[in-house]
């Protein structure tokens, strides 16, 4: 048996038997991990407390050989989340990104600059008083560049933004995958814009989800992992 000190951010968890989850975590130094998790519910504190979406920990793990999972122990926060925990618009949007990054993200790699760039959205995400009706949407923007799809180019004012090719365009393509100008607009912003300005951002509920379903369909386009991401809905009638 090896055991070592690692970082998490938790995605998904499913319970296993009477008193264990199976959770599965994007790691600093060993990319997307399962691991078990006994003892739930027994002693002091509550290991499954600390196990919720986006959650970020520190812990330790036991490799096992032969076992198909690494064990989990020594699980404890790595920082406070108060308003992610207890406010519901900040855990519907934890939930969306953790399920985002349970379906898209099957590396066994590390990938450190994915990791710190969602390690510092939780943080950014807790932080925030404003403008937290439109973190969702600048998340699949910022995530995109993790994943391989970017935009490539600059905005082009009042151009559309082909989902094809990942480009903006000064008009629709023939095959009118695209977003249209107001949300080509959009997106551009949301490139540019730092999480703690998002605020300034005024949308309406129906932009909002328009956007979202856009930039769903431009993930789907490239990935095509996204038709059962199940938040989604939540995402709407909230927002």
């Amino acid at each position: 048996m090896r055991n070592y000190k690692e970082q998490g951010i938790v995605l998904h968890t499913v319970k296993y038997g009477e008193s264990s989850l199976v959770v599965y975590m994007l790691t600093r130094e060993r990319g997307r991990m399962t691991y078990m998790v006994g003892g739930l519910g027994k002693g002091k504190g509550n290991k499954g407390a600390l196990l919720q979406p986006m959650f970020p920990v520190e812990f330790e793990g036991l490799e096992t050989p032969k076992a198909e999972m690494h064990r989990l122990r020594d699980l404890r926060a790595a920082m406070t989340l108060r308003t992610v925990a207890f406010d519901a618009r900040k855990s519907v949007i934890a939930l969306f990104m953790a399920e985002t990054l349970y379906r898209l993200v099957r590396e066994t790699e590390p990938n450190a600059p994915l990791f710190d760039f969602l390690w510092e959205g939780v943080r950014a995400l807790e932080a925030m008083e404003r403008g937290t009706a439109n973190f969702h949407l600048w998340f699949l923007v910022r995530l995109s560049a993790f994943l391989g799809f970017y935009p490539g180019n600059e905005y082009v004012d009042g151009g559309w933004f082909d989902i094809v090719e990942g480009l903006f365009v000064r008009r629709a393509p023939s095959h009118r995958l695209a977003l249209a100008p107001q949300n080509a607009a959009l997106l551009a912003t949301m490139m540019v814009y730092p999480a703690d300005e998002l605020h300034t951002v005024a949308l309406s509920g129906s932009r909002r989800s328009e956007f979202l379903s856009g930039m769903l369909a431009y993930f789907s386009y490239h990935l095509d992992q996204t038709d059962n991401i199940r938040s989604v809905q939540i995402l709407r009638e909230i927002f």
